[in-house]
């Protein structure tokens, strides 16, 4: 059961759409069209805002929402003659006209819930990535060994964290500009083997073998409990 809040200036305005929420098996709450009706409901799940009557202070509210709330999604309820005003500027996720029943409202709250939740999902902040005393969190950019902030330029942070995410995978120089440093960078591959040697410093004596070299092909992530049995194709220094 979903938590719906009603942004509407006529609630008792007879309409298909406001008529079905009474059949459908979520908690409905009605309020004022005015951005501050959301600060008074935290606790909603989507909102659906009445579009019928005055576009503009429609529009507008659309869009105060939307910059109080990015994630909050939002329906909004038309007449078909007010389709003609609709364009991406309003900032909702979804509309339904006003002589929808309640299937076809039921649907499309499903749906944009569904979307919401996976967006919602998909920009939540990764979990750091933890291996052999190494700590690198994405979310604030930042990296630590031991427990030590590590400090790391842009490309020395992009790199440990693209070789630690495949620990073992072996990388050619080449395709570590290209995934690093991007399709655009015309330097040599030299700079990776700078950086390299930057990173491996950084980690100290402790922990630089954590980045092994294979010879004549590249570098890769060396977890530590996969370092006890030596490999003669992966010197310890490049």
């Amino acid at each position: 059961m979903a938590r719906l809040l009603l942004l509407t200036a006529q609630p008792g305005a007879p309409s298909a759409v406001v008529a079905s929420l009474e059949f459908l098996e979520h908690r409905v709450q009605v309020a004022p069209p005015t951005p501050s009706s959301l600060l008074r409901h935290q606790d909603t799940d989507l909102v659906i805002v009445d579009a019928r009557r005055d576009l503009a202070a429609a529009r507008s509210l659309c869009r105060a929402l939307r910059a109080a709330d990015a994630q909050m999604p939002i329906l909004a309820v038309f007449t078909e003659g007010g389709l003609a005003a609709l364009s991406s500027s309003w900032g909702m996720d979804d509309l339904i006209l006003d002589t929808a029943g309640p299937a076809e409202l039921a649907a499309r709250l499903r749906l944009t819930l569904a979307r919401s939740t996976e967006q919602k999902e998909s920009s939540a902040a990764p979990a750091p990535i933890r291996s052999s005393g190494v700590v690198i969190d994405e979310a604030s950019y930042t990296a630590k060994v031991h427990g030590e902030p590590m400090n790391l330029t842009y490309k020395e942070f992009e790199l440990l964290k693209h070789l630690t995410q495949h620990p073992g995978r072996v990388f050619t120089r080449e395709q570590l500009l290209h995934e690093v440093w991007g399709y655009d960078y015309f330097g040599g591959t030299r700079t990776v083997d700078v950086h390299v040697r930057r990173l491996r410093a950084k980690l100290g004596p402790d922990r630089e073998q954590l980045i092994g070299t294979v010879r004549n092909v590249g570098y890769r992530f060396v977890p530590r409990d996969h370092q006890d049995t030596p490999d003669p194709a992966a010197p310890a220094a490049s």
